[in-house]
């Protein structure tokens, strides 16, 4: 299975990607269905963990969550994966498991690739996803 960090950066993409697909009135009825699906899923572990900051909440509910190359997105990002990762949402496999269908649907091609299936294990310095900058000074 993937890494929590990386299953919650999974579920960020997925939620952004359903925002941008799912919510149109002409997504499929699979679409919807799962994006809803993954939505409904996100906010019930989001709330497990007390009270998210309500930004975050209204993100996700109002379908406003941006893509990685939104220039306004970042910040948000930031929020929604510190929020996610504090109610351990990496570690809930059925969460995990809506947003990989929400993929599936949203971006076949990048699933097909397997854009979306990496798995690290005792690694440094590794980074995932498109449009990173890191730095990084090992000791």
């Amino acid at each position: 299975m993937f890494g929590l960090i990386e299953s919650v950066e999974l579920v960020v993409a997925a939620l952004a990607g359903g925002a941008a697909t799912g919510a149109r009135e002409t997504a499929s009825v699979a679409v919807k269905d799962a994006y809803s699906g993954l939505k409904a899923l996100t906010l019930r572990v989001l709330r497990r963990a007390g009270s998210p900051p309500p930004a975050v909440v209204k993100a996700v509910e109002t379908d406003a969550v941006k893509p990685i190359d939104d220039e306004g997105g970042a910040v948000q990002r930031r929020e929604l994966v510190a929020a996610l990762s504090a109610s351990d949402a990496g570690s809930d496999e059925e969460l995990v498991a809506a947003a990989l269908k929400v993929l599936e649907l949203t971006d076949p091609a990048g699933t097909q690739s397997g854009k979306y299936r990496v798995l690290l294990q005792d690694n440094k310095g590794v980074q995932v996803g498109d449009h990173n900058t890191q730095t990084n000074t090992f000791n």
